[in-house]
């Protein structure tokens, strides 16, 4: 019989091995760039055309390969930053595995050039799948320049599976920021489709957050330093009034290395306890600087999952860093001890004490009783004191309070004219649950809608219902009954961050579907030309910065469409909040477009729109069930 196992071919294997390295073309982008600033790069230019799907190229300036290392560079775990295995806990490099470029090369076709300084010419490679093409002489600046080309071009079913393109590129804005973040002495360039997108200078940590955040963040940054035996911590976090209620502008790097940790963020959210809402997160670019040796960053191909030795003392650590940085800021009033000028004008304080004058205070009788021994606290018993008037005062509120606590059956009446807690009667669909023709409703709260039903009653979260009866609504308009659009008459020119650019792009279809009537206006910049009707009130901005912040990190990207997280954020911004007062219309209005609506027991974000109170149920909790 003959031998079933076989050495797969190189070109089969790095296949296999770039699944998990080059997952899209953001992938690519954090190899290449890691490997430009490994070759000690002071600048660094990322070229992108079509979202990555065509062209990825990353050219430095940095030390340039010799026409061997060239060749050796696309091997499978060829690498110039390791030699034996203590080399792994003593990593300071970006990259180490030696597995980026030979698994770019199974999917994609590369062309690398490369010169070092003291080299006369530099080298040229053309490689496709796995296989070296072509490797001439070729003349080039020092540096290295690395493009890929037609990502997956013979693996078409991984290539079926990239986004849309405004998706992949915000993908690869999000690398390049972070690499971009950890090395703010390096200069960086991004250009797409020949527009320039980013164009960051060198300078300081906080210049680079606020290149890449946005100016409004300059004078909203703490700074945070602790140095310990065990590490050191460095870098910003945000003050409160900079938490947002999505997650997004949080940066871990550990030894210059972007990591992705829930147990260190989870230290940053204690530190900022009592000063945020709990459902907010503040800003934080934080540096780590720790003894390689007590660090595993060869966990996950991405090595953007690490493991410490000792984790609690990283989270303390932290925690406190965080803690003493945020005390220094002080976020308490603090007290003004300035004289007032106008004191200086008084006359206690420019006129002198005459004699009459000390004679008339000596003859007081507050004078005399804080002046004497063990009277400091004694008040003249007096017929004219005012003490009476307090107690007349005491005794109407004790009064008072007594008929408003004694029973009466005044109050019911009196309920049913609250406006708070209001009865109508309304028409309601055929449903089991209901009267046959009316069904009575009140507002409770100004947050509620208790609505009758056969023998019980259901209490219905006024919020949670509208924002469901909106979220269907907003379905309906994606699949091909679009809402109508209302022209501004004045148009808003919206100018947003790099990366919020690239998703509004994104959602501007679906945006228009929606309503919303939005422009590209140069770079990174929109004019808002329309807004769905009845809703152009002045506040498209707000609106739109808003639904950015929801649809950037809310929820899970596996179990959410980003057009699904649009709606739900319309939704949410436009229902009823709690605390508001509606009238009979309205309620019933409301009621009855939410049992009209496909799902109505939950809202667009699983939680419950009302609980049904059932007859058996209140019997038996009242003990009357028989």
């Amino acid at each position: 019989m003959d031998d079933l196992i076989e050495l797969l071919p190189d070109n089969i294997a790095n296949q296999i091995a770039a699944g998990e390295v080059i997952q899209r073309p953001a992938s690519a982008v954090k190899e290449l760039m890691e490997n430009a600033i490994d070759a000690g790069a002071s600048q660094a230019k990322l070229i992108i055309l079509d979202a990555g799907k065509s062209l990825v190229q990353v050219i430095d300036n940095g030390r340039g390969m010799s026409v061997t290392d060239a060749r050796m560079s696309f091997e499978r775990h060829a690498t110039s930053k390791i030699r034996n295995i203590e080399d792994l806990f003593k990593i300071r490099t970006m990259g180490f595995r030696g597995e980026a470029l030979a698994s770019i090369a199974a999917v994609a076709q590369v062309e690398l050039k490369t010169k070092r300084a003291g080299d006369e010419g530099g080298t040229c490679i053309e490689i496709e799948n796995s296989v070296v093409k072509k490797q001439e002489p070729v003349a080039f600046p020092n540096g290295t320049s690395i493009a890929m080309k037609n990502l997956f071009f013979n693996v078409p079913a991984r290539r079926n599976f990239l986004k849309s393109n405004a998706a992949e590129m915000r993908h690869i804005v999000d690398e390049f920021v972070r690499v971009a973040l950890s090395f703010p002495e390096i200069k960086f360039i991004l250009t797409s489709n020949a527009q320039e997108v980013f164009h960051l200078e060198t300078g300081t940590l906080k210049q680079r957050i606020v290149q890449i955040l946005g100016a409004s963040y300059n004078s909203r940054l703490v700074s945070v330093q602790e140095k310990t035996d065990y590490l050191n911590i460095s870098g910003f976090v945000g003050k409160p009034d900079t938490a947002k209620r999505t997650r997004g502008d949080q940066y871990f790097f550990v030894n210059n290395r972007f990591i992705r940790s829930a147990y260190l963020n989870h230290a940053v959210m204690t530190a900022f306890q009592q000063m945020i809402p709990a459902d907010s997160f503040p800003l934080y670019v934080m540096f780590i600087e720790i003894d390689p040796s007590h660090v595993d960053i060869n966990v996950h191909p991405t090595k953007q999952e690490i493991k410490f030795e000792d984790e609690k003392i990283v989270y303390a650590f932290v925690q406190a860093a965080v803690k003493h940085a945020l005390a220094q800021f002080s976020i308490t009033p603090s007290l003004d001890f300035d004289l007032d000028p106008g004191i200086q004008q008084l006359d206690a304080i420019n006129k002198p004490v005459t004699k009459e004058m000390e004679s008339e205070i000596a003859s007081s009788s507050l004078y005399q009783t804080f002046t004497q021994k063990n009277q400091a606290h004694f008040i003249e018993t007096s017929n004219h004191s005012e003490l009476g008037h307090w107690r007349k005062i005491e005794m109407e509120n004790e009064n008072f309070t007594a008929s408003v606590a004694a029973p009466s059956n005044a109050f019911a009446a009196q309920s049913e004219n609250n406006s708070s807690f209001q009865t109508h009667f309304a028409r309601f669909p055929d449903d089991p649950l209901f009267r046959d023709e009316f069904y009575r409703l009140y507002q409770l709260q100004n947050t509620y809608i208790v609505c009758e039903t056969k023998g019980g009653f259901l209490l219905i979260h006024q919020q949670a219902a509208h924002e469901r009866v909106l979220f269907e609504k907003f379905m309906l308009a994606l699949s091909g009954k679009p809402l109508p659009t209302q022209r501004c008459l004045f148009p808003l020119t919206l100018t947003l961050s790099t990366q919020d650019a690239e998703l509004l792009k994104e959602l501007l279809p679906t945006l228009l579907s929606l309503g919303y009537v939005i422009e590209l206006f140069g770079k990174d910049s929109f004019i808002v030309q329309g807004t769905p009707a009845g809703h152009g009130d002045g506040s498209e901005k707000k609106v739109i910065e808003k639904l950015l912040e929801h649809c950037k990190y809310s929820g899970s990207e596996k179990m959410t469409s980003l057009h699904e997280k649009l709606i739900r954020s319309l939704a949410w911004q436009q229902a009823i909040r709690p605390g508001t007062v509606m009238s009979e219309t309205e309620m019933r209005g409301l009621t009855e477009s939410l049992f009209n609506c496909i799902q109505p027991n939950t809202s667009p974000n699983g939680k419950p729109v009302f609980i049904e109170f059932k007859p058996d149920y209140l019997e038996r909790i009242f003990g009357r069930k028989s």
